[in-house]
């Protein structure tokens, strides 16, 4: 696996319905269907739920070459899960070889668990690619607007969280660098045994960690020199709207979750 598999963090400039719909409603949505996975049981639920998912990327028009390429890095918990569900799962025994063994119930729980992994993170991946960091940030801060009253530091919450998203790629590529570097030099990162790799990322971590804070003490003063005070007083670019698409697409959201709460309850 490449590290330019990894595409957490990074934005696809669009002009699809859903890259202009609110922030917030994205926000919303991506909540909405969460709950919606973890209210799912049985068959009948999961397949509306892909459907629900397969016309959402259809409308950003985001490729699945894309989202698939951000599953790679994950593909090994995903491997993890579904052999612990299928093995370790009581029920009607279909193969069994010593400690080991295959039941219905397993294969069935294994099925819904690695659905949830790729469809909950494919629908965060697209809320990362549809939305731009400072839209992101605008959006949480709006939504998280009310705890202010608690004294919470919500711009500054919703400021760090859009810092670290837009730095991944970043991050990414310069640890891609590094090692080329460190390979051009004869280091070899994929020989040996567990603890030999280990002390091999000895020389990346150390001037990827010094580059990272150069990188923040860059940023604080470039922040200062442009009298940066925090979210008090602070106008917008974009006064963030709910038009009629936005309200749309939160009742498509809320129908979705009622509707997989009674094909629950109605064991479908």
């Amino acid at each position: 696996m490449a590290l330019k598999d990894i595409t957490l963090g990074q934005y696809f400039p669009g002009d699809s319905p859903v890259h202009r719909l609110d922030p917030r409603t994205k926000l919303l949505i991506t909540i909405l269907y969460i709950v919606a996975l973890f209210l799912a049981k049985g068959p009948a639920a999961y397949l509306v739920l892909i459907a629900v998912l397969g016309a959402y990327i259809a409308v950003s028009r985001v490729r699945l070459k894309a989202l698939f390429k951000g599953l790679r890095p994950i593909l090994i918990l995903i491997i993890f899960t579904a052999l612990l569900n299928l093995f370790y799962t009581s029920g009607q025994v279909l193969w069994q070889w010593g400690f080991l063994k295959i039941t219905v119930e397993g294969l069935w729980s294994a099925l819904f668990m690695v659905l949830r992994i790729v469809l909950l993170i494919c629908c965060t991946f697209l809320l990362t690619y549809t939305t731009s960091p400072i839209m992101l940030t605008d959006g949480l801060e709006n939504l998280l607007g009310p705890l202010k009253k608690l004294k919470l530091p919500i711009h500054e919450l919703a400021m760090m969280m859009s810092i670290a998203l837009r730095f991944i790629p970043t991050l990414i590529e310069e640890t891609d660098k590094i090692m080329s570097a460190q390979r051009a030099r004869g280091a070899d990162f994929d020989t040996g045994n567990l603890v030999q790799r280990a002390k091999a990322l000895i020389p990346i971590l150390i001037p990827l960690f010094i580059s990272a804070f150069r990188r923040a003490d860059e940023l604080a003063v470039s922040m200062e020199c442009r009298c940066y005070h925090g979210g008090e007083g602070r106008t917008h670019l974009r006064q963030l709207r709910y038009r009629a698409a936005d309200w749309m697409f939160l009742c498509m959201g809320l129908v979705l979750c009622v509707g997989v709460w009674l094909l629950r309850r109605l064991a479908l």
